[in-house]
């Protein structure tokens, strides 16, 4: 089983940038798709971002089309998130996670292993 570590979360004003690291144990081609995830308090987890193996197609959330921007780096095991624009509804806690085949980046649960997040503050 892969293990995921996030990094790069912050507290940031609005329309700051900042640019979010999922660092993997073993290579995330191995998987069908990997995404990113947030959870903010009293709500439920929610999709913000997938890619598939082959770098297509990704998946965005409607809240952050065109502010954010999911990568990754197949050579290192990473997966980032470029997060721009940022609101004070993007406040939560990211999570990267990985994906079998049919797994849709609309319904978390067709996730697993889960890292431990990482919290993105946005306020002024």
């Amino acid at each position: 089983q892969v293990q995921l570590v996030e990094s790069g979360g912050d507290l940031v004003q609005p329309g700051a940038s900042l640019r979010l690291s999922c660092a993997a144990s073993k290579s995330i081609l191995d998987y069908y798709v990997v995404g990113w995830f947030r959870q903010a308090p009293g709500k439920e987890r929610e999709g913000v971002a997938c890619i598939s193996s082959g770098g297509a197609p990704t998946t965005y959330a409607d809240s952050v089309k065109g502010r954010f921007t999911i990568a990754r780096d197949a050579d290192k095991n990473t997966l980032v998130l470029q997060m721009d624009n940022l609101k004070p509804e993007d406040t939560a806690v990211y999570y990267c996670a990985v994906g079998g085949y049919g797994s849709r980046c609309t319904n978390f649960r067709h996730f697993g292993a889960w890292g431990q997040g990482t919290q993105v503050t946005v306020s002024s």
